[in-house]
Protein backbone atom coordinates (compact mmCIF):
# COMPACT_ATOMS: atom_id res chain seq x y z
CA UNK A 1 0.00 0.00 0.00
CA UNK A 2 1.49 3.00 -1.31
CA UNK A 3 1.36 6.04 1.12
CA UNK A 4 1.49 9.34 0.35
CA UNK A 5 4.26 11.96 1.31
CA UNK A 6 3.71 14.06 4.27
CA UNK A 7 3.61 18.01 3.56
CA UNK A 8 4.58 20.54 5.86
CA UNK A 9 1.40 22.53 6.77
CA UNK A 10 1.56 26.06 7.11
CA UNK A 11 0.84 28.00 10.06
CA UNK A 12 -1.51 30.16 10.21
CA UNK A 13 -0.91 33.66 8.28
CA UNK A 14 0.67 31.81 5.43
CA UNK A 15 4.11 31.64 6.86
CA UNK A 16 6.12 28.30 6.18
CA UNK A 17 8.79 27.41 8.67
CA UNK A 18 12.55 28.71 7.57
CA UNK A 19 14.94 25.51 6.45
CA UNK A 20 17.31 24.76 9.30
CA UNK A 21 20.42 26.51 7.16
CA UNK A 22 18.71 29.87 6.66
CA UNK A 23 17.84 29.97 10.68
CA UNK A 24 21.84 28.69 11.02
CA UNK A 25 22.47 32.09 9.28
CA UNK A 26 20.37 34.17 10.40
CA UNK A 27 21.70 33.49 14.39
CA UNK A 28 25.46 33.44 13.17
CA UNK A 29 24.26 36.92 11.64
CA UNK A 30 22.77 38.04 14.81
CA UNK A 31 25.78 37.25 16.90
CA UNK A 32 28.34 38.85 14.59
CA UNK A 33 25.90 42.09 14.84
CA UNK A 34 25.95 41.67 18.84
CA UNK A 35 29.79 41.51 19.11
CA UNK A 36 30.55 44.55 16.62
CA UNK A 37 27.66 46.87 17.46
CA UNK A 38 28.19 50.51 17.52
CA UNK A 39 29.26 51.59 21.05
CA UNK A 40 27.12 54.51 22.83
CA UNK A 41 28.09 57.91 22.91
CA UNK A 42 29.06 58.12 26.25
CA UNK A 43 31.52 55.22 26.02
CA UNK A 44 33.20 57.04 22.89
CA UNK A 45 33.07 60.38 24.50
CA UNK A 46 34.38 58.61 27.64
CA UNK A 47 37.24 57.32 25.69
CA UNK A 48 38.06 60.39 23.16
CA UNK A 49 38.52 62.53 26.05
CA UNK A 50 40.85 60.48 27.89
CA UNK A 51 43.00 59.49 24.70
CA UNK A 52 43.20 63.21 23.83
CA UNK A 53 44.60 63.92 27.74
CA UNK A 54 47.29 61.19 27.70
CA UNK A 55 48.24 61.95 24.26
CA UNK A 56 48.75 65.66 25.43
CA UNK A 57 50.59 64.70 28.70
CA UNK A 58 52.71 62.83 26.54
CA UNK A 59 53.65 66.03 24.33
CA UNK A 60 53.72 68.38 27.71
CA UNK A 61 56.66 65.57 29.31
CA UNK A 62 58.68 65.85 26.62
CA UNK A 63 58.84 69.21 26.88
CA UNK A 64 58.28 69.78 30.20
CA UNK A 65 61.52 67.17 31.24
CA UNK A 66 63.95 67.12 28.32
CA UNK A 67 66.19 69.58 30.27
CA UNK A 68 66.43 67.42 33.13
CA UNK A 69 66.16 63.91 31.57
CA UNK A 70 69.14 65.52 29.79
CA UNK A 71 71.36 66.41 32.72
CA UNK A 72 70.62 62.78 33.97
CA UNK A 73 72.31 61.57 30.70
CA UNK A 74 68.84 60.10 29.59
CA UNK A 75 68.53 62.20 26.68
CA UNK A 76 66.13 64.68 25.61
CA UNK A 77 63.66 61.96 25.22
CA UNK A 78 64.26 60.08 28.23
CA UNK A 79 61.18 61.52 30.09
CA UNK A 80 59.18 60.79 27.48
CA UNK A 81 60.44 57.51 26.49
CA UNK A 82 59.84 56.14 30.14
CA UNK A 83 55.72 57.89 30.29
CA UNK A 84 55.83 56.30 26.66
CA UNK A 85 55.94 52.64 27.78
CA UNK A 86 53.38 53.24 30.62
CA UNK A 87 50.78 55.11 27.98
CA UNK A 88 51.18 51.87 25.56
CA UNK A 89 50.85 49.52 28.70
CA UNK A 90 47.74 51.50 30.02
CA UNK A 91 45.95 52.52 26.79
CA UNK A 92 45.53 48.69 25.86
CA UNK A 93 44.40 47.36 29.59
CA UNK A 94 41.91 50.31 29.87
CA UNK A 95 40.02 48.62 26.29
CA UNK A 96 40.49 45.57 27.86
CA UNK A 97 39.22 46.17 31.53
CA UNK A 98 36.09 47.58 29.22
CA UNK A 99 35.01 44.50 28.52
CA UNK A 100 34.69 42.79 31.76
CA UNK A 101 31.11 42.27 32.67
CA UNK A 102 29.58 44.18 35.68
CA UNK A 103 29.67 40.88 37.75
CA UNK A 104 32.52 40.77 37.48
CA UNK A 105 33.69 43.47 39.46
CA UNK A 106 31.30 42.16 42.70
CA UNK A 107 33.70 39.26 42.70
CA UNK A 108 36.99 40.92 42.37
CA UNK A 109 35.95 43.86 44.88
CA UNK A 110 36.99 42.12 48.08
CA UNK A 111 40.53 40.40 46.76
CA UNK A 112 41.57 43.79 44.97
CA UNK A 113 41.37 45.76 48.16
CA UNK A 114 43.08 43.37 50.40
CA UNK A 115 45.70 42.60 47.48
CA UNK A 116 46.49 46.38 47.74
CA UNK A 117 46.20 47.09 51.27
CA UNK A 118 48.92 44.40 51.85
CA UNK A 119 51.74 45.82 49.45
CA UNK A 120 50.66 49.36 51.34
CA UNK A 121 51.84 47.25 54.70
CA UNK A 122 55.03 46.77 53.06
CA UNK A 123 55.73 49.68 52.32
CA UNK A 124 54.99 51.36 55.58
CA UNK A 125 56.11 48.41 58.21
CA UNK A 126 59.05 46.96 56.12
CA UNK A 127 62.33 48.13 54.85
CA UNK A 128 61.01 47.31 51.21
CA UNK A 129 59.64 51.12 51.21
CA UNK A 130 60.92 54.27 49.94
CA UNK A 131 60.41 57.50 51.09
CA UNK A 132 60.86 60.27 48.37
CA UNK A 133 60.54 64.30 49.90
CA UNK A 134 59.20 62.88 53.75
CA UNK A 135 56.62 60.71 52.31
CA UNK A 136 57.07 56.61 52.59
CA UNK A 137 54.49 55.69 49.44
CA UNK A 138 57.00 53.33 47.18
CA UNK A 139 57.51 49.95 46.94
CA UNK A 140 60.95 48.46 45.48
CA UNK A 141 60.40 44.99 44.58
CA UNK A 142 63.65 44.20 42.64
CA UNK A 143 64.22 46.94 39.63
CA UNK A 144 60.65 47.57 39.96
CA UNK A 145 58.89 50.62 41.75
CA UNK A 146 55.63 51.03 42.09
CA UNK A 147 52.78 52.72 44.22
CA UNK A 148 50.90 50.84 45.95
CA UNK A 149 48.49 53.84 47.25
CA UNK A 150 47.43 54.31 44.00
CA UNK A 151 46.01 50.93 43.46
CA UNK A 152 44.07 50.86 46.94
CA UNK A 153 42.23 53.80 45.17
CA UNK A 154 40.87 51.81 42.03
CA UNK A 155 40.29 48.49 44.52
CA UNK A 156 38.45 51.31 47.08
CA UNK A 157 36.09 53.20 44.04
CA UNK A 158 34.80 49.18 43.46
CA UNK A 159 34.75 48.17 46.46
CA UNK A 160 32.56 51.23 47.59
CA UNK A 161 30.56 50.56 44.39
CA UNK A 162 29.59 46.83 45.37
CA UNK A 163 29.04 47.30 49.17
CA UNK A 164 27.12 50.83 48.73
CA UNK A 165 25.07 48.59 46.12
CA UNK A 166 24.50 45.86 48.16
CA UNK A 167 23.10 47.75 51.22
CA UNK A 168 21.44 50.53 49.56
CA UNK A 169 17.88 49.20 51.58
CA UNK A 170 19.96 50.02 55.03
CA UNK A 171 22.16 53.53 54.44
CA UNK A 172 19.39 54.90 56.75
CA UNK A 173 20.91 52.62 59.87
CA UNK A 174 24.21 54.75 60.55
CA UNK A 175 25.96 50.70 61.26
CA UNK A 176 25.33 49.61 58.03
CA UNK A 177 27.27 52.92 56.58
CA UNK A 178 30.18 53.88 59.57
CA UNK A 179 31.30 50.31 60.10
CA UNK A 180 32.22 48.51 56.99
CA UNK A 181 32.84 52.04 55.01
CA UNK A 182 34.72 53.63 57.55
CA UNK A 183 36.29 50.68 59.09
CA UNK A 184 37.49 49.04 56.15
CA UNK A 185 38.01 52.02 53.53
CA UNK A 186 39.48 54.50 56.44
CA UNK A 187 41.52 51.74 57.25
CA UNK A 188 42.98 51.63 53.83
CA UNK A 189 43.41 55.28 53.71
CA UNK A 190 45.51 55.29 57.51
CA UNK A 191 47.69 52.54 56.00
CA UNK A 192 48.55 55.94 53.46
CA UNK A 193 48.63 58.05 56.08
CA UNK A 194 51.40 56.34 58.14
CA UNK A 195 53.41 56.77 55.25
CA UNK A 196 53.00 60.61 55.15
CA UNK A 197 51.09 61.03 51.76
CA UNK A 198 48.59 63.77 53.39
CA UNK A 199 47.50 64.44 49.52
CA UNK A 200 46.69 61.28 48.56
CA UNK A 201 45.02 60.93 52.09
CA UNK A 202 43.28 63.81 50.90
CA UNK A 203 41.85 62.70 47.75
CA UNK A 204 40.93 59.10 49.46
CA UNK A 205 38.67 60.70 50.95
CA UNK A 206 37.21 62.54 49.17
CA UNK A 207 36.68 59.03 46.93
CA UNK A 208 34.81 57.78 50.62
CA UNK A 209 32.54 60.60 50.80
CA UNK A 210 31.84 61.52 47.05
CA UNK A 211 30.84 57.64 47.26
CA UNK A 212 28.47 57.93 50.13
CA UNK A 213 26.83 60.75 49.30
CA UNK A 214 26.04 59.77 45.57
CA UNK A 215 24.47 56.36 47.06
CA UNK A 216 21.91 58.94 48.71
CA UNK A 217 23.73 59.08 52.48
CA UNK A 218 22.12 61.75 54.08
CA UNK A 219 24.33 64.73 54.53
CA UNK A 220 23.51 64.36 58.76
CA UNK A 221 24.99 61.20 58.80
CA UNK A 222 28.12 62.68 56.85
CA UNK A 223 28.44 65.47 59.27
CA UNK A 224 29.88 64.04 62.17
CA UNK A 225 32.87 61.50 60.52
CA UNK A 226 33.80 64.62 58.06
CA UNK A 227 34.39 66.62 60.96
CA UNK A 228 36.42 63.99 62.40
CA UNK A 229 38.26 63.76 59.76
CA UNK A 230 38.93 67.63 59.65
CA UNK A 231 40.31 67.18 63.00
CA UNK A 232 42.63 64.14 62.56
CA UNK A 233 43.90 65.85 59.15
CA UNK A 234 44.63 69.27 61.08
CA UNK A 235 46.49 67.38 64.02
CA UNK A 236 48.66 65.38 61.38
CA UNK A 237 49.34 68.24 59.47
CA UNK A 238 50.86 70.12 63.14
CA UNK A 239 52.29 67.19 63.77
CA UNK A 240 54.52 66.69 60.55
CA UNK A 241 57.55 69.31 60.54
CA UNK A 242 57.77 68.96 56.72
CA UNK A 243 53.70 69.22 56.32
CA UNK A 244 53.89 72.77 58.44
CA UNK A 245 56.85 73.81 56.09
CA UNK A 246 54.62 73.51 53.27
CA UNK A 247 51.09 75.36 54.96
CA UNK A 248 53.66 78.39 56.12
CA UNK A 249 54.65 79.05 52.71
CA UNK A 250 51.06 78.94 51.58
CA UNK A 251 51.41 82.56 53.28
CA UNK A 252 52.65 85.12 50.73
CA UNK A 253 54.75 86.88 53.81
CA UNK A 254 56.99 83.72 54.81
CA UNK A 255 57.60 83.41 51.19
CA UNK A 256 61.21 86.04 51.35
CA UNK A 257 63.68 86.21 53.83
CA UNK A 258 64.98 89.87 55.29
CA UNK A 259 67.94 89.44 53.34
CA UNK A 260 65.31 89.33 50.27
CA UNK A 261 66.39 85.76 49.43
CA UNK A 262 63.44 83.04 48.26
CA UNK A 263 63.14 80.32 51.00
CA UNK A 264 63.52 76.64 50.29
CA UNK A 265 59.71 75.77 51.15
CA UNK A 266 58.89 79.02 48.66
CA UNK A 267 60.86 78.31 46.09
CA UNK A 268 58.32 76.13 43.99
CA UNK A 269 55.77 77.86 44.31
CA UNK A 270 56.98 81.38 43.72
CA UNK A 271 58.60 79.84 40.41
CA UNK A 272 55.38 78.08 39.76
CA UNK A 273 53.69 81.36 39.96
CA UNK A 274 56.22 83.36 37.78
CA UNK A 275 56.12 80.36 34.88
CA UNK A 276 52.70 81.06 34.49
CA UNK A 277 52.83 84.82 34.43
CA UNK A 278 55.53 84.60 31.58
CA UNK A 279 53.37 82.99 29.33
CA UNK A 280 50.51 85.60 29.06
CA UNK A 281 47.84 84.52 26.92
CA UNK A 282 49.63 82.87 23.93
CA UNK A 283 52.84 81.25 26.04
CA UNK A 284 55.97 81.25 24.96
CA UNK A 285 55.69 78.36 22.76
CA UNK A 286 55.96 74.76 22.86
CA UNK A 287 59.10 73.51 24.00
CA UNK A 288 60.20 77.42 24.84
CA UNK A 289 60.16 77.25 28.43
CA UNK A 290 62.36 78.90 30.90
CA UNK A 291 61.09 77.24 34.46
CA UNK A 292 61.89 73.57 33.21
CA UNK A 293 66.14 75.02 33.08
CA UNK A 294 66.32 73.63 36.47
CA UNK A 295 64.15 76.48 37.61
CA UNK A 296 61.43 75.00 38.62
CA UNK A 297 61.34 71.76 40.72
CA UNK A 298 59.04 68.56 39.51
CA UNK A 299 58.17 70.60 36.28
CA UNK A 300 57.04 67.56 34.54
CA UNK A 301 54.97 66.33 37.48
CA UNK A 302 53.35 68.03 40.25
CA UNK A 303 54.21 71.10 38.50
CA UNK A 304 53.39 70.57 34.74
CA UNK A 305 50.39 72.73 35.04
CA UNK A 306 52.98 75.76 35.08
CA UNK A 307 54.70 74.56 32.08
CA UNK A 308 51.51 74.44 30.14
CA UNK A 309 50.62 77.67 30.99
CA UNK A 310 53.94 79.01 30.63
CA UNK A 311 54.37 77.81 26.75
CA UNK A 312 50.66 77.64 25.74
CA UNK A 313 49.57 80.41 27.58
CA UNK A 314 45.88 81.23 28.88
CA UNK A 315 44.44 79.79 25.93
CA UNK A 316 46.21 76.83 26.85
CA UNK A 317 45.62 76.02 30.65
CA UNK A 318 41.91 76.92 29.39
CA UNK A 319 41.92 74.09 27.12
CA UNK A 320 42.81 71.91 29.85
CA UNK A 321 40.19 73.12 32.11
CA UNK A 322 37.46 72.41 29.27
CA UNK A 323 38.76 69.13 28.66
CA UNK A 324 38.84 68.13 32.63
CA UNK A 325 35.14 69.44 32.85
CA UNK A 326 33.88 67.54 29.72
CA UNK A 327 35.70 64.08 31.65
CA UNK A 328 33.56 65.23 34.11
CA UNK A 329 30.27 65.69 31.84
CA UNK A 330 30.77 61.93 30.46
CA UNK A 331 31.03 60.62 33.95
CA UNK A 332 27.64 62.31 34.97
CA UNK A 333 25.58 61.31 31.85
CA UNK A 334 26.70 57.71 32.68
CA UNK A 335 25.49 57.96 36.17
CA UNK A 336 22.32 59.76 34.71
CA UNK A 337 21.94 56.65 32.04
CA UNK A 338 21.82 53.69 34.79
CA UNK A 339 19.46 52.29 37.33
CA UNK A 340 22.18 50.45 39.03
CA UNK A 341 23.41 51.48 42.20
CA UNK A 342 26.83 49.91 42.03
CA UNK A 343 27.39 51.52 38.21
CA UNK A 344 26.56 54.90 39.72
CA UNK A 345 28.37 54.47 42.70
CA UNK A 346 31.84 53.44 41.26
CA UNK A 347 31.62 56.05 38.53
CA UNK A 348 30.80 59.09 40.96
CA UNK A 349 34.24 57.33 43.17
CA UNK A 350 36.16 57.64 39.92
CA UNK A 351 34.89 61.28 39.10
CA UNK A 352 35.12 62.84 42.50
CA UNK A 353 39.19 61.64 42.35
CA UNK A 354 40.35 62.40 38.86
CA UNK A 355 38.14 65.23 38.79
CA UNK A 356 39.05 66.41 42.48
CA UNK A 357 42.60 65.66 42.08
CA UNK A 358 43.19 67.91 39.06
CA UNK A 359 41.58 70.50 40.78
CA UNK A 360 43.78 70.28 43.56
CA UNK A 361 46.48 69.78 41.20
CA UNK A 362 45.55 73.10 39.24
CA UNK A 363 44.56 75.03 42.82
CA UNK A 364 48.31 74.20 44.12
CA UNK A 365 49.93 75.58 40.82
CA UNK A 366 47.80 78.81 41.24
CA UNK A 367 48.41 79.73 44.52
CA UNK A 368 44.87 78.92 45.77
CA UNK A 369 45.92 75.81 47.99
CA UNK A 370 49.13 74.78 49.68
CA UNK A 371 52.01 72.62 48.12
CA UNK A 372 49.76 68.86 48.49
CA UNK A 373 52.38 66.82 46.15
CA UNK A 374 49.35 65.27 43.87
CA UNK A 375 50.04 64.65 40.15
CA UNK A 376 47.58 66.13 37.48
CA UNK A 377 45.94 63.15 36.30
CA UNK A 378 46.42 61.37 32.84
CA UNK A 379 49.10 64.51 32.19
CA UNK A 380 51.83 64.50 34.52
CA UNK A 381 54.69 62.16 34.47
CA UNK A 382 54.42 58.83 36.40
CA UNK A 383 53.97 55.41 35.00
CA UNK A 384 52.18 53.91 38.50
CA UNK A 385 49.43 56.66 38.68
CA UNK A 386 48.80 56.66 34.98
CA UNK A 387 48.45 53.10 34.80
CA UNK A 388 45.47 53.26 37.83
CA UNK A 389 43.83 56.07 36.66
CA UNK A 390 43.72 54.63 33.11
CA UNK A 391 42.44 51.38 34.85
CA UNK A 392 39.76 53.31 37.12
CA UNK A 393 38.58 55.30 33.36
CA UNK A 394 38.39 51.58 32.11
CA UNK A 395 36.33 50.01 35.07
CA UNK A 396 33.71 53.17 34.11
CA UNK A 397 33.99 52.25 30.74
CA UNK A 398 33.02 48.65 30.70
CA UNK A 399 29.84 50.47 32.55
CA UNK A 400 29.01 52.61 29.99
CA UNK A 401 29.56 49.61 26.88
CA UNK A 402 26.86 46.82 29.78
CA UNK A 403 24.41 49.29 30.00
CA UNK A 404 24.60 50.11 26.60
CA UNK A 405 24.10 46.34 25.52
CA UNK A 406 21.07 46.16 27.94
CA UNK A 407 19.38 48.79 26.37
CA UNK A 408 19.99 47.58 22.65
CA UNK A 409 18.94 44.24 23.95
CA UNK A 410 15.42 45.36 25.02
CA UNK A 411 14.73 47.23 22.25
CA UNK A 412 15.92 44.29 19.54
CA UNK A 413 13.65 41.86 21.25
CA UNK A 414 10.70 40.76 19.55
CA UNK A 415 7.22 42.10 20.55
CA UNK A 416 4.35 38.88 20.22
CA UNK A 417 2.62 39.25 17.91
CA UNK A 418 -1.30 38.90 18.86
CA UNK A 419 -2.65 35.46 18.40
CA UNK A 420 -5.86 35.58 15.50
CA UNK A 421 -8.82 34.46 17.42
CA UNK A 422 -10.69 32.29 15.58
CA UNK A 423 -14.46 30.96 15.85
CA UNK A 424 -15.15 30.31 19.12
CA UNK A 425 -17.19 27.09 20.55
CA UNK A 426 -19.72 26.68 22.94
CA UNK A 427 -21.11 24.40 24.49
CA UNK A 428 -24.65 23.24 23.67
CA UNK A 429 -27.54 24.07 25.84
CA UNK A 430 -29.22 21.12 27.97
CA UNK A 431 -31.70 19.86 25.96
CA UNK A 432 -30.27 20.57 22.15
CA UNK A 433 -29.81 18.24 19.70
CA UNK A 434 -26.87 18.70 17.50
Amino acid sequence: MKTRPRTRVPEAGGNTPAPLGQVRSSLTRINLGRVFRAESTNYLLLLGTTLFLVLFGLVMVLSSSSVDSYLEDAGFYGGLFRQGIFAVLGIPLMLVISRLPVPFWQRVAWPALLVSCFFQCLVVFTPLGITVAGNTNWLAIGSVQFQPSEAIKVALVVWLGVLLAQKKDKLDDWRHVYIPVFGVGGGSIMLVMIGGDLGTVIIMAGILFGALFFAGVRLRMLAAPLGAGIVVGGLLAVTSENRMTRILSFAVDTCHELNGTISAACWQPLHGTWALANGGVFGVGLGNSKAKWSWLPAADNDYIFAIIGEELGLIGAIVVLLMFILLAFAFIRIMHGTTNLQIRVTTAAVMVWIIGQAMVNIGVVLGVLPVLGVPLPLISAGGTALLTTLAAIGVVLSFARSDHNLQQDAQARPVAAPVAAGPVRTAPKRGTVR
